[in-house]
């Protein structure tokens, strides 16, 4: 990062006064990036007990990142020695911590502060934390991400159930799980991974599954050679920083794949219907495991260990229809009656909730709900017409699916970055992005989203309630280019709001 750029005029500016909520992935790389471009007065308002947001909250028995490990680390700070190819969550959780010590982060951080409203005053921000205390702010930060509000279905009875019920997103410890009757719902990776995981010690492990999903061989439990932590634990920063660019330059195979049609998409999805021919030998299980979609329009589940746990004496694939839970177990729509002791939902998150349920209010009084009344959306993911001096850092479109979330985040913090810069110089005091430009941008989106993947007609988590794809549908370097600099031209930029505080 070239600072000077950021810090011009620094000895005779003001310090802008930054609110970021959120120390998860989002949170860390904003906090991380502002304070290596000069910005020093940062709250960072979390509402958990630790960092590390959807690591934090996940800890499920099989918890399994499905993104290698040298690709899930930030750009400027790397870890040599992951202890697999595919980092399983705890370690994640620990990194992110380390990462905050490290950097020295933990005096910006509040533990325990869950923001439940924020109010745009004229000039910045009045933001309320759930303990009854408020803070000033000239800029706030969303950082939220969009996997922390777990989702729980409306199933009938499910008050009703004698025994227990967990979330997978709140994974209590003292559970119980050997030589239990146990009913999973859900069949995203959560689902899969845990599965995976709960079928070896379970009496009997009953998979309900509405879709089910196409699952591609992967490695997951490879160790990391010992070999390639001593090698990475040697080089130089700069070839650290090589190697994360030449796999972000891999990465945009996968963008390919997923945003038009090629060869190399066909070739991807004759591979996720090959893993499946080759791990499940019986016909009739292999075609009840069959979705009727394209492979990949959902987000794409990796395992080397869910076929051979459904096809296990103990497990079975329940495809009828849940009826009701009763206080035995689950009823489904054929009429049988599934005894069980624990149901896990793995049902996964609202993941377009972002900032909300948090009371949000920008200009005149204008609410996110009223806002995002047709559904979320952002000018390049990070500014929201009516809410200025307001951004966030992988919020609407960001879900790449594509492309690292840790180099999205960087990326956006250093774009937010330059505002703060000006906000510094005295060039400004508010900035708000414009309607037009708002609704410019998400017609490119929503014309981008034709031909990827994900819009060839599955149900997934990344479909709003309106039906629209919330993706990022353009590949790396349109992100870098759009995330560069600033264009005034779609901002009402403001000065003179604010009294000289020096």
């Amino acid at each position: 990062m070239n600072r000077s750029n950021l810090e011009g005029g620094h000895m005779g500016g003001r310090e802008p006064k930054v609110v970021i909520i959120g120390a998860g992935v989002a949170g860390i790389a904003t906090a991380a990036t502002l304070r290596e471009a000069g910005f020093t007065d940062l709250t960072v308002l979390e509402k958990g007990t630790d960092v590390g947001g959807v690591w934090h909250w996940n800890r499920y028995p099989g918890l399994t990142c499905d993104v290698p490990s040298q690709m899930y680390q930030f750009s400027f700070a790397p870890k040599p020695d992951w202890s697999r190819v595919f980092a399983p969550g705890e370690e994640i959780q620990r990194y992110l911590r380390d990462v905050v010590d490290r950097l020295d982060l933990a005096r910006h951080l509040r533990l325990g502060a869950e923001v439940v409203g924020a109010e745009f005053t004229g000039a910045g921000w009045r933001i309320s934390v759930a303990d009854g205390s408020t803070l000033e702010a000239d800029f706030l930060i969303a950082a939220t991400g969009v996997l922390h509000h777990p989702f729980t279905p409306d199933i009938p009875g499910l008050d009703t159930f004698a025994g227990r019920v967990v979330h997978t997103a709140r994974w209590p410890e003292d559970v119980t799980m050997r030589d239990r009757r146990i009913a999973v719902i859900g069949t995203g990776s959560t689902g899969v991974q845990i599965v995976s995981a709960l079928q070896p010690e379970a009496s009997h492990l009953a998979h309900f599954v509405r879709t089910p999903q196409w699952v591609m061989w992967a490695p997951m439990g490879l160790r990391q050679p010992a070999v390639v932590s001593a090698l990475l634990d040697k080089v130089p920063p700069a070839a650290h920083r090589a190697l994360y660019d030449v796999l972000l330059w891999a990465s945009g195979i996968l963008a390919d794949i997923t945003t038009r049609p090629s060869w190399r998409r066909r070739l991807a999805q004759e591979y996720a219907r090959w893993c499946l021919r080759r791990q499940v030998p019986e016909p009739e299980l292999r075609r009840r495991l069959t979705p009727d979609y394209q492979p990949l329009c959902k987000r794409q589940v990796l395992s080397n260990t869910y076929y051979r746990a459904i096809r296990a004496g103990n497990a079975e694939l329940v495809e009828a229809p849940i009826e009701r839970v009763t206080p035995r177990g689950i009823r489904t729509a054929d009429g049988r009656e599934h005894d069980v002791d624990l149901i896990v939902l793995a049902t996964g998150f609202q993941a377009h909730n972002y900032m909300r349920p948090m009371n949000l209010r920008g200009r005149d009084g204008l609410t996110i709900d009223e806002a995002w009344a047709k559904g979320p959306r952002a000018y390049r993911m990070t500014a929201i017409p009516g809410f200025p001096n307001l951004f966030t850092v992988l919020g609407p479109n960001s879900p790449t699916g594509s492309i690292s979330l840790q180099y999205s985040a960087e990326l956006t913090a250093r774009y937010i970055a330059r505002w703060l810069a000006r906000f510094r110089d005295r060039e400004l005091d508010t900035v708000e992005v414009t309607e037009p430009a708002a609704t410019r941008f998400n017609d490119q989106v929503a014309a981008a989203l034709g031909p990827t993947v994900w819009n060839t007609g599955c149900n997934s988590w990344y479909l709003t309630e309106e039906g629209t794809v919330d993706l990022w549908p353009f590949d790396r370097a349109t992100m870098a280019e759009l995330l560069g600099e600033p264009d005034d031209r779609d901002f009402l930029v403001r000065q003179n709001l604010i009294p000289d505080r020096f």
